[in-house]
């Protein structure tokens, strides 16, 4: 019995040290075929899985491992072409003379590639992309991405050349690149909206870095852009997490834009700084100071880019602005041509469309202590609103507009969402505390207080546009103020008191009431009532945009005895911007002045007029 108990426990022994021996043994064999795999064998798949990541067929005349045994072997890779895309013009998009390749072996267990090592070796890269926004660098069917992040321990280059052409932002250059011990350099020559500029790169070495934070200079230079970028990477060419800080100089802020792709427009010559952190997928955007033309401009934004959109958060501040200046000399010189054309007008031209901002939203708070105009004076003083787009959508609540003497309040919005080809403007402004006596023109003959209520909604692509085709109401009051004695008279047709009153004659001015019920950018006095107190007048009519042509008739009458009553009507033309006042010939013929004359002598003169409603009329107008 002992000795089969003795038989019988040495089977199980057995099978307990083969057991343990296939555990570490089989794993031990396993990374030592790691470590020695011959990597070269991969290369028709590397091949293949580059084809297809690229969408045409790539080349490899050699791939072999160099290294001898290890966890980071080092891959040689010579002969690499990879054609064309079709769309982007003829040649190769890249031709590689030689590569070595140093990487971690355990990240492959999990599909990702991060190499640690690179040298390359008479690289010739030609980058497109499109006026669509295609480029040849990115996966077909899929859009652009970024992001830069790595773990590089060395990179050395020589004899290379990228080659770029961007049709969608009208840039183009051709830079050499070199990486060794004494540096990271790249130097070329470029176009940027038809500016040739000169492009410069420099960095510590990345062939042999040194721990800590990466220093790095970069320069594009030109007659009509400058722009100068000096600051750290956390780790070499890690455009992920950096510090720098930017200057720039531009005849118009569309040039930067061509650079930094923030859907910015044309400008006046701009010179800004400020000091930029990268800490993917944030900008951060501090001591943002500068000039755009003659206005000064301060303030900070954060820039979040998330599942394809971008995020902003920010405020911006200046002391002394003109709103002039955030259009370039073509801008300005189409609104000067527009206006000789047509005229001045109230309503602006600016544009509102938000076609071109379909993935950025965000919220700017705005500040302009003080507002001035190259073209004269301006009764605008200081605006102040936060802006929020959302998803194609910008509303500006709360808007503050200053004027001399009083403010104009309210909310403005462009909405432009589902892919509509004019965005919808809806106006909501209400004007209060302002004097006739402090607005530009009046030259201090007329005197009252202003009030104003515009609630419009209309398509198109800019202000006056939308407005020529809006819906809504439109009111305007003047209460409690004072005018000539003469024109009081005038306005209640009588001609022997407007001859006969002294100049320095006053009349109060009780109320002026404009109400226009608009539709399809016509609008209809509904009414049009101005009362002193020595007459009152009538009108009826309309006002048209965008021409904003005035078509009013208008009566009045005497509230008291009259010296020369004229019959008839008078009428209103032209436009808001340069009405006209005409007296009918009849109106004051031969014939008709010797009736007036008549009538007084007998009395009979007409109805006269009493007090108008003025605080019903203005509630109903400024509703």
């Amino acid at each position: 019995m002992r000795v089969e108990r003795g038989m019988t426990s040495r089977p199980r022994v057995s099978r307990r040290i083969l057991l343990l021996s296939l555990v570490v043994v089989v794993p031990l064999l396993l990374l030592a075929g790691l470590a020695a795999f011959p990597f070269g064998l991969l290369k028709g798949i590397v091949a293949d899985r580059l084809s297809k990541r690229f969408g045409r067929p790539v080349a490899i005349t050699s791939m072999a491992r160099v290294d001898g045994f290890g966890f980071t072997p080092t891959i040689a890779v010579r002969g690499v072409t990879i054609p064309q895309a079709r769309w982007a013009g003829s040649g190769d998009f890249l031709r590689l003379r030689e590569a070595q390749v140093s990487f971690p072996v355990w990240p492959l267990l999990t599909g990702t590639f991060k190499p640690r090592d690179i040298r390359l070796d008479g690289l010739q890269l030609a980058l497109v992309r499109d006026a669509d926004g295609r480029t040849n660098w990115s996966r077909p069917g899929e859009p652009e991405s970024g992001g830069s992040s790595n773990d590089l321990k060395g990179l050395s280059v020589r004899d290379s050349m990228i080659r770029y052409r961007d049709a969608k932002r009208r840039r183009e250059a051709t830079i050499a690149f070199a990486s060794d011990a004494k540096g990271l350099r790249a130097s070329g020559t470029g176009v940027v909206r038809g500016t040739p500029v000169r492009i410069a790169l420099t960095g510590a070495s990345v062939a042999q870095p040194t721990p800590g934070p990466w220093p790095f200079t970069a320069a594009i230079d030109g007659t009509a852009l400058h722009m100068r970028a000096r600051g750290t990477m956390d780790r070499p060419l890690d455009t992920d997490a950096m510090e720098l800080k930017v200057v720039a100089r531009a005849a118009d802020l569309r040039l930067i834009d061509a650079v930094i792709e923030a859907g910015l427009f044309g400008t006046q010559t701009v010179a800004i700084v400020a000091n930029v952190r990268h800490a993917a997928p944030r900008w951060i955007v501090t001591g943002l100071k500068g000039t755009i033309g003659r206005s000064d401009i301060a303030g900070h934004v954060t820039v979040d880019k998330r599942d394809g959109r971008t995020q902003l958060d920010g405020a911006v501040a200046s002391d002394r602005f003109d709103f002039d200046d955030l259009s370039s000399d073509e801008g300005l010189a189409k609104g000067a041509a527009l206006e000789r054309a047509i005229g001045p007008r109230v309503v602006p031209n600016t544009r509102i469309d938000l076609s071109n901002i379909d993935t950025t939203d965000g919220r700017i708070a705005v500040r302009v202590a003080r507002v001035f105009s190259r073209g004269g004076g301006t009764s605008v003083t200081g605006v102040q609103g936060v802006l929020v787009l959302d998803h194609q959508r910008l509303r500006v609540e709360p808007l503050t507009i200053r004027l001399a003497g009083g403010t104009a309040r309210g909310a403005v919005t462009v909405d432009q969402r589902g892919g509509a080809a004019q965005p919808t403007l809806t106006l909501d402004l209400h004007l209060t505390g302002t004097r006739v006596d402090a607005l530009a023109g009046t030259g201090g003959a007329f005197t009252g207080r202003i009030a104003a209520r515009a609630r419009l909604t209309g398509r198109g692509e800019t202000i006056r546009a939308a407005v020529s085709r809006s819906t809504g109401r439109i009111g305007f009051v003047v209460r409690d103020g004072a005018l000539p004695a003469r024109y009081a008279a005038a306005l209640g047709f009588d001609a022997g008191r407007a001859l006969l009153a002294d100049s320095h004659d006053t009349a109060g001015l009780r109320c002026v009431i404009l109400a226009l019920a608009v539709r399809n950018g016509r609008g209809s006095a509904s009414p049009l009532v101005v009362d002193t107190s020595a007459s009152q007048l009538h009108g009826t009519g309309t006002v048209s945009f965008p021409a904003e042509r005035i078509d009013f008739r208008l009566t009045g009458a005497p509230k008291g005895k009259s010296l020369l009553r004229l019959p008839g009507s008078a009428y209103m033309t032209g436009t808001l911007s340069d009405p006209v006042l005409t007296v009918p010939p009849e109106v004051k013929s031969a014939g008709n002045i010797f009736k007036a004359i008549g009538r007084a002598i007998t009395g009979r003169q007409g109805p006269t007029a009493s007090d108008a409603d003025c605080g019903g009329l203005a509630a109903r107008a400024l509703r």
